[in-house]
């Protein structure tokens, strides 16, 4: 079956992975494109054609392409509002992308490959002490995160009793935590909303292990 859509996405990149999980908690058919970026191939230049920064996820519609995994996201939400992954309250909306944001705007930036390879090449740090960067980080950010959702309702996922923008963020995030071994005691709804999503089918699908590319 020709897929209608094509996602430039590669399997440990946790943008991507996000994109991945809305796809599938849709229903969405797409074509599954590689970009292996610890090789590379977001820098060569027949993708730096398809992507202007060279990054991933992309998603090809044939007529348009779209950069940015929450821009991507929200705009399969609104064409395909089926399951909501933004409330139509416009207040429980704004909460929905405030958990999400405390991910992919404060705590993924600082911790994606750029910027490790950049600790690694540039300012020389050992492997420890890029790993210690990493967790640290990571561990900060969640302990926020924990505090957003004790002040949310108490819910089975992020944000109430089905998944939403947010937990597409969250789950990528602790498989890389997972990677490099951040400590996630005493993260109780964190963690709750992690292994809640984790019993779906579409979060499964999604994962990376599940993807063509996957290496070990």
């Amino acid at each position: 079956m020709l897929c209608p859509m094509k996602l430039y996405n590669y399997f440990r990149s946790s943008a991507s992975f996000r994109v991945r999980i809305a796809l599938q908690l849709k229903g969405l058919p797409y074509e599954y494109i590689s970009i292996h970026l610890a090789r590379g191939e977001h820098r060569k230049p027949d993708y730096r054609e398809v992507s202007a920064y060279g990054l991933v996820p992309l998603l090809d519609l044939g007529h348009e392409r779209l950069s940015q995994s929450m821009a991507i996201i929200e705009y399969l939400d609104e064409t395909h509002p089926e399951p909501r992954l933004l409330p139509a309250d416009p207040l429980q909306r704004a909460h929905v992308r405030a958990l999400a944001q405390s991910i992919a705007c404060e705590i993924h930036p600082i911790n994606n490959l750029r910027v490790l390879r950049y600790l690694s090449n540039e300012l020389k740090l050992d492997e420890e002490a890029k790993n210690t960067w990493y967790r640290h980080w990571v561990r900060d950010g969640l302990e926020g995160f924990e505090r957003q959702l004790a002040q949310g309702p108490k819910s089975t996922y992020c944000f109430g009793d089905q998944p939403t923008l947010a937990d597409c963020c969250l789950v990528p995030q602790i498989f890389n935590g997972q990677r490099f071994k951040v400590n996630f005691d005493g993260l109780p709804l964190t963690m709750g909303a992690f292994e809640a999503c984790m019993k779906l089918e579409a979060f499964q699908k999604a994962q990376p292990p599940a993807c063509p590319d996957f290496e070990p």
